[in-house]
Order: structure tokens, then C-alpha cells, then sequence
């Protein structure tokens, strides 16, 4: 049996990329697994075959995300969804994956799509967490996606940046508040992944070389790669770890690519 036998998972945004490798593994370690997904069964039902194919199972979980009282119907849906799997009610682990990405430079970033970063990046989790609260049992876990843009400067997704940074201090504060009842709660920071959303801008390789050169192992990201450490913080083996953001950017920009003092061979 895996680490999470016996937990039941809630994962936003889970038809595609980040969301679909952190269903994957959460249900490869035993979890029963809400897929959540927006506009896509298709692409959802294509994530649930390959947690069934890894021996895990799973449910579809259908909701809107950005627009009013999107938490609540999300955790009513997920109710529905769950006693029709089976499933004992309640829930063990929230991930808040679900995101939207713009380009957002400050000179022409606009009032709608500032709007619809926030609302979805920032209220859904907000309220996605708080319906969610009185069905997450004690000891369960909180896990956020948050981003590289909060540490390094990236001024083509300001408004990215400035929603992950929102993300990192509902960590702080929820880590905090929901302590007592032994809730952890964390959160990762992918940098440049490759998932279908990103796959087409990764086909040019210039593009995809300049990506991967962010990086100290000079690759981009893999899904599994945020997922494994999804995995970890969702495990026993993470009891003490919470208010916690964990880099996963496969180390990029640690510091200014290729210095070395002068005269200084390597």
C-alpha cells in the first residue's frame, strides 16, 4: 500500500501539466484523487487514465475557477463527485494548483487582465480554501503552487509574479492559523516547465535553449519534477516541514551565469 493509503486529495487544475503529474503521483501513492478541472473533461479524463494506469484511482471534479462563489461550488461538486467514487467524505490533502499566466509587462498589462491573474491565482485559492476547511480532517495537508517569479525579476509577468507573491504569504499566515489543528501547509516554486501549455514556445529551440540555460542542470522542468516534491510534502515524511516555500526551478539563477574571477581556469 502507498504512503497516502486511505487519504483523499483534491487537485486544481489538474486536466494538464503540473496538476496532472501531482494527480498522477498523488494517486500512485495510494490517495484517492479529485481531479479538478475547468473547460476540458477530455483532458481530464486523459489524467485519471494514466492514475488508473499507475494503479491509483481517482474522480472528475468539474468547476469554473475566477469567477464568483467558485469555491463553494468547487467543494460541492467535489462532495457529489466523491460519495459517487465511493469515497468517505471529507478531504486529507487540497493542492491549489490551478493558474492563469498573461504577459504582463507594466506599460501594457490592462484592468481586465490584471482582473482575471487575480481572480484566479489569488481569490479562487482564497476561497477554494475556506469551503474546503470544515471537510479537511485534522492533520491534513495544504499545498500551494507558487512560482520562481516571486525570486527572481521576470517584468514580462509582473502580474504573475505579484499574485505568486500573494500565494506566499497565505502560506506564512495559513501555516500559522491552521497549526493547531495539525494542518501543514507549503507550497512550490516551479520555474520554467515543460507541460502542454508550454510545449509549442519550447518546439522553437532557441526558446527552449534559453529556458533550459536558467537552470544549473541547463533542462527545463518536468511535471513529475514538482510532483515528487508534491508527493514529499504531502507524506509523513514531511511532518515538521509547513509555512514553507520549496524552490523548484531546478536551481535558477542561483547567481550570474558563467562569472569567474579573472585569470581563473575551470
Amino acid at each position: 500500500m502507498g504512503s497516502l493509503a486511505g487519504k483523499t486529495a483534491l487537485v486544481t487544475g489538474a486536466s494538464n501539466g503540473i496538476g496532472r503529474g501531482i494527480a498522477v503521483r498523488l494517486g500512485r501513492d495510494g490517495a484517492l484523487v479529485g481531479i479538478h478541472y475547468g473547460s476540458s473533461e477530455a483532458r481530464a479524463k486523459e489524467t485519471l487514465d494514466l492514475v488508473e494506469a499507475e494503479g491509483g484511482h481517482g474522480f472528475l471534479v468539474q468547476a469554473d475557477l475566477g469567477v464568483p462563489g467558485d469555491g463553494a461550488q468547487l467543494m460541492e461538486n467535489f462532495d457529489t463527485a466523491l460519495a459517487a467514487a465511493g469515497g468517505e467524505p471529507g478531504l486529507d490533502i487540497l493542492c491549489n494548483n490551478a493558474g492563469y499566466t498573461a504577459l504582463s509587462y507594466v506599460e501594457s498589462i490592462d484592468s481586465e487582465t490584471f482582473d482575471k491573474l487575480f481572480n484566479v491565482n489569488v481569490k479562487a485559492p482564497v476561497f477554494i480554501t475556506q469551503a474546503a476547511l470544515p471537510r479537511l480532517r485534522d492533520n491534513g495537508r495544504i499545498i500551494f503552487t507558487a512560482s520562481c517569479t516571486t525570486r527572481i525579476a521576470s517584468p514580462s509577468v509582473l502580474g504573475v509574479g505579484i499574485t505568486k507573491g500573494a500565494i506566499n504569504t497565505m502560506v506564512l499566515t495559513l501555516a500559522q492559523h491552521l497549526g493547531p489543528r495539525g494542518i501543514r501547509v507549503n507550497g512550490v516554486a516551479p520555474g520554467f516547465t515543460l507541460t502542454g501549455a508550454t510545449q509549442k514556445l519550447f518546439t522553437v529551440e532557441k526558446v527552449r535553449q534559453w529556458a533550459s540555460d536558467f537552470s544549473v542542470f541547463k533542462r527545463l522542468g518536468d511535471p513529475s519534477d514538482i510532483a515528487d516534491i508534491v508527493g514529499f510534502l504531502a507524506s509523513d515524511e514531511a511532518r515538521w516541514v509547513s509555512g514553507q516555500i520549496i524552490d523548484a526551478s531546478g536551481g535558477s539563477w542561483l547567481g550570474v551565469p558563467g562569472f569567474s574571477l579573472v585569470g581563473e581556469e575551470h
